[in-house]
């Protein structure tokens, strides 16, 4: 069960593909209180509980997350064996007080870059259009030093996803093991974008090789979650997408939406917002429409494709940032994953038939065990 508090619209940066609008709002502590109360309620004993933190940019509020860190462990039904607090920056936020809050409460802590300077300022500026990538590599390396792991997510675009390669080794040149790419879905992808994909997962793959010969196991999350998934089978139901069932976001108003990916700015609330923290949830609330230059896969194409256990198809944000719908995939996400599928399964068969079994725990369900 994951519950994303935004506890801040503010934010210094203004990225291009950014989904969450910007104003200066930001949650009361009742409020929160509220939502961690709504939470421990819902949530069945035996399942675990994500807190993440969320913006705009969550550590402009880091006095409030540490005030609602302390009530959730507080609160009379916390158990630290089934609760994970997450916090995802942007990376321009980072000093002793938040290092020691990350060690102090084992958060999970993630960093958002997109790659080296020339990748990673061409779309995440502050608001004068000034580059964050200095400030954001600062953080990174503090943050490296500082925990035992760090998450980094680059978001990949049509401009940038030649440049994947070059992340990779940019990221592992300042000790990140823990990377995960994520293409925008929202971007205006082409048929040639597509047919390229399989050549630049190819490279990435390559690196991924090189690092475990090495001895230095990095864990990419465009392999070793395929990888993993393989193994198993295809992905378990708790897997798939959840949302407004197991996974929920909440605004600094209040509001409550399936996924913090559907937040937007709180002005199109009919299409995605599911309730409100003072009156419940309403399922029946969730529509949402074609988007008017969607183009989707044909439904058949899933329906008859043996790759479907192991495809991300029921993605339910990232289906309607590219068709317009939660329930149907794109052309785009479709090469994206056929040409994942492929790169992990030529990893694993090469790793294993050059250095044995090493790929055990990703057959359990946990393939960071690896670069851990």
């Amino acid at each position: 069960m994951k519950y994303t508090l935004l506890v801040t619209r503010q934010c210094n940066l203004r990225c291009d593909y950014c989904y969450v609008g910007k104003d200066a709002s930001s949650m009361p502590l009742e409020r929160a209180r509220r939502i961690v109360d709504f939470a421990f309620a819902r949530t069945p004993p035996a399942d675990t509980i994500d807190f993440a933190f969320f913006g705009g940019e969550p550590l402009l509020e880091f006095d409030l997350i540490r005030d609602i860190t302390a009530y959730i462990q507080r609160h009379d039904q916390y158990d630290a064996a089934r609760v994970q607090l997450t916090v995802v920056s942007n990376g321009t936020h980072f000093n002793d007080a938040i290092a020691a809050y990350v060690r102090d409460n084992q958060v999970a802590f993630g960093i958002s870059c997109d790659g080296p300077p020339e990748v990673h300022d061409r779309f995440r500026r502050y608001k004068g259009g000034k580059g964050s990538s200095a400030k954001v590599e600062e953080t990174i390396r503090a943050a490296t030093e500082a925990f035992s792991r760090v998450m980094v997510n680059a978001v990949c675009r049509p401009e940038t996803l030649d440049a994947l390669p070059h992340t990779i080794d940019y990221f592992s040149g300042l000790g990140v093991r823990q990377i995960y790419l994520s293409p925008d879905y929202s971007a205006h992808w082409t048929g040639e974008h597509a047919a390229r994909l399989p050549e630049v997962y190819g490279r990435v793959g390559e690196r991924y090789k090189e690092y475990y010969r090495r001895g230095d196991p990095h864990f990419i999350s465009l392999v070793d979650s395929k990888i993993s998934v393989i193994l198993r089978g295809g992905y378990q139901p708790q897997e798939r997408c959840s949302m407004g069932r197991g996974e929920l976001a909440f605004t600094p108003d209040g509001g409550i939406y399936p996924c913090e990916r559907l937040v937007g700015d709180g002005e199109r609330g009919d299409g995605h917002r599911i309730g409100h923290i003072d009156t419940g949830i309403e399922l029946r609330r969730m529509s949402c429409h074609r988007a008017d230059d969607a183009v989707e896969a044909p439904l058949t194409l899933c329906a008859d494709c043996g790759l479907k256990p192991f495809c991300m198809n029921w993605c339910g944000c990232s289906n309607y940032f590219a068709s317009g719908y939660y329930d149907r995939a794109s052309a785009f996400l479709c090469a994206s994953e056929r040409a994942a599928i492929a790169c992990a399964a030529g990893v694993y068969h090469q790793l294993e038939s050059e250095l044995g079994n090493v790929f055990f725990d990703h057959a359990t369900g946990s393939p960071l065990m690896n670069s851990a």
